[in-house]
């Protein structure tokens, strides 16, 4: 086998794995009202995921090979708090040891108080990667740019792990049009995969 058909089946089956931990874990139907005030049956409460110990260097893994499919380099990456930070993190720790070795920051949804009145804690040095967890109308992500933006920080991509396609993602790339903006999953393949497990094949 060529070494690369080889790494591609390897990021096939963490990708798999880790859209597994997402239904499983994060999954959640019922009567819900979004951070965008929307309404909807099913809630993706991802931090029980990105938080979840045997799920974070799979997410390190899925985002570091969505800045390798894009062709961006960024050095650090970060979010909006809380939803990016476990994201960050795993991505940080995760490229010690596939390099190359990314900081990560920290946006802050309210200025710092104190001290160095800080809106963006940590490790920002451009380029930068804004991550987040789950993307329905694009706010999240939008405030993050926002941020970096004032902070004079470079953004080279937007990734995050699920798209619920409800038109968040096109809200971003009208911001960033010259940016990739990506996801790991998009909720039709959430959606696929729990049906194909409920009906047991």
């Amino acid at each position: 086998m060529h070494p690369r058909s080889g790494r591609r089946i390897y990021a096939g089956v963490l990708h798999r794995d880790l859209a597994t931990i997402l239904v499983e874990r994060s999954y959640v139907e019922g009567d819900f009202v979004l951070a965008s005030g929307r309404r909807s049956n099913s809630y993706f409460d991802c931090k029980l995921t990105t938080c979840f110990a045997e799920a974070m260097p799979l997410i390190g893994a899925a985002f570091q090979g969505e800045f390798a499919r894009a062709g961006t380099r960024p050095r650090t990456v970060g979010g909006l708090t809380s939803g990016a930070d476990p994201i960050a993190q795993a991505i940080a720790y995760h490229s010690l040891v596939s390099g190359p070795v990314l900081d990560f920051f920290i946006v802050r949804k309210d200025r710092k108080g104190h001290g160095t009145r800080k809106w963006i804690e940590g490790c920002a040095e451009s380029p930068v990667a804004i991550v987040d967890d789950v993307v329905t109308s694009g706010g999240s992500v939008l405030r993050a740019i926002e941020r970096c933006l004032e902070e004079g920080l470079a953004i080279v991509h937007v990734a995050v792990l699920v798209d619920r396609e409800e038109g968040g993602m096109a809200a971003i790339r009208a911001v960033l049009p010259d940016v990739p903006v990506t996801a790991v999953f998009q909720r039709s393949q959430l959606d696929a995969l729990r049906a194909q497990q409920r009906g047991g094949g």
